[in-house]
């Protein structure tokens, strides 16, 4: 080369600064409207606005401290970030998955840890709210059922406590199965929680996997072991919630309508976990959608499985259209009445951030990059046995052409958006949406490799600044 001759940049050389500069734009986005969140919050609680939240947009109370857990989180958050993030894109699959689900447990125990034993889980569990104030007053099953929408409505001698009241049985109902098979009390409950609540980080990465985004899942496991949210899942039955709908959807995803028939059973029962998941549906759709084959197959499986669980449920004397009634009066009985809908419909996003990350904004806006180009490639002539899937399956091909980590993460954001203007999600969203969330972070597959690390280290800091500043309520 000549001196002085100055070779032109490649077009994918000269697009990246621009990519990385939106991917800086989309995060100073994230924090302006965290910021505004918590000084709107500040001023209408000094005001005396009932947002019912002292720390608002979280539903929190500020506590700077340090704990037991500190070091340990400090420990598995730089193990994760070093030989763990290496690790991932070349371990064998099973043996990834447990590390992924071991080193999970670790982060949501150390984060719990942070506050104590007692304050971080335990005690949590056991508050007058929680469904374990109910436990040992279910002595007959199908008598609860039967008789549980009575006891949905406020201000009553029977009234169920707020949390029970605000969910189906099924909620309550696990809580009671710990009791029955020997592992009542707060201790097991939490453990339940901690341990079940980290088969996420096993759930969605084998849903991408048998979607066929294998590289994906490897890419995505570590930001669900670094999973911020991880605050909240080891003080709530909503890490449960969120483990029951991803391995729904995960045996939905894999191959064969008997699989899929499992996973119906699963997301069915999550329909008496929380009333909100109905909007599980985009993602349960997206799913199907999305697998290689047999899809009229899967969902007649999956919806008869579906079907089975709700006869079931309605044959025992609860009828679910019946509660969600008289949850919506219950719920403007209580604090929802006070908290003012103009200022949540937006703190909630902030919220929402603080569960899932800062990477959550620039990945997926890169996300929808990569579904624009898709749809548009997908949108061109096909020949050989592409033109012969787009004849089979003309509705589904051009969406199917999007890929899971642009289809999974936009239906978890179709079911936020829809919550969060529903107005029954004010407040409390950072445990609530958590189902939501981890399908979220699919999108983090999109990002660059050399910048993984540290977006991985931003979702730590993320963490462990809410656990030590926060007193993070269930």
């Amino acid at each position: 080369m000549r001196p002085g001759v100055v070779l032109p940049r490649s077009p994918a050389a000269a697009a990246r600064p621009r990519r990385d500069r939106g991917d800086l734009v989309v995060l100073g986005v994230e924090a302006a409207l965290l910021a505004a969140a918590v000084v709107v919050g500040a001023v209408l609680n000094h005001r005396g606005v009932g947002l019912h939240a002292d720390a608002a947009p979280l539903y929190a109370t500020w506590w700077p401290h340090l704990g037991w857990g500190t070091p340990a989180a400090i420990v598995v958050a730089l193990l994760v970030l070093g030989p763990g993030l290496r690790w991932a894109g070349t371990a064998r699959w099973g043996a990834l998955l447990g590390a992924g689900w071991l080193a999970a447990v670790a982060w949501t125990l150390a984060l719990a840890l942070v506050d104590g034993w007692s304050r971080g889980l335990t005690r949590r569990l056991t508050a007058q709210a929680e469904y374990l104030h109910e436990v040992p007053g279910v002595v007959d099953v199908r008598a609860t059922l039967a008789g549980f929408t009575d006891r949905i409505l406020d201000f009553r001698p029977d009234s169920w406590s707020t949390h029970t009241a605000g969910h189906p049985p099924g909620a309550l109902l696990i809580f009671v199965g710990l009791d029955r098979v020997g592992l009542g009390g707060a201790t097991a409950a939490a453990l339940a929680c901690v341990l079940i609540g980290a088969t996420v980080t096993v759930s969605v990465p084998v849903a991408l996997r048998a979607l066929g985004a294998a590289a994906a899942a490897r890419a995505v496991l570590p930001f669900l072991v670094l999973l911020p949210g991880a605050v909240w899942v080891g003080a709530s039955g909503d890490g449960i919630f969120a483990a029951v709908v991803a391995a729904g959807l995960a045996l939905l995803a894999v191959r064969g309508p008997w699989v899929a028939l499992a996973g119906g059973l699963l997301l069915g029962f999550a329909l008496y976990l929380s009333y909100g998941f109905v909007l599980v549906a985009p993602l349960a759709l997206a799913v199907l959608a999305l697998r290689p084959a047999r899809r009229p197959a899967a969902l007649l499986a999956a919806t008869a499985a579906v079907a089975a669980v709700v006869a079931a449920f309605t044959l025992a004397g609860f009828h679910w259209w019946a509660g969600y009634d008289r949850v919506v009066v219950r719920y403007y009985q209580g604090w929802a009445a006070d908290r003012p809908y103009g200022y949540w419909v937006w703190a909630n996003l902030a919220a929402l951030l603080l569960a899932a990350g800062p990477v959550a904004g620039p990945a997926l806006r890169r996300a929808v990059a990569a579904g624009r180009a898709r749809w548009r490639a997908a949108g061109r002539p096909a020949s050989g046995g592409a033109a012969d899937r787009a004849r089979r399956w003309p509705a589904a091909g051009r969406v199917g052409a999007l890929g899971p980590t642009v289809l999974l993460p936009a239906a978890a954001a179709l079911a936020v958006v829809a919550a969060d203007l529903s107005g029954m999600s004010k407040a409390e969203v950072e445990r609530i949406w958590l189902p939501f969330v981890v399908w979220l972070l699919v999108a983090a597959a999109h990002l660059p490799g050399p910048a993984r690390r540290w977006w991985l280290l931003g979702q730590a800091l993320t963490a462990l600044a809410v656990n030590h500043l926060l007193l993070t309520v269930s």
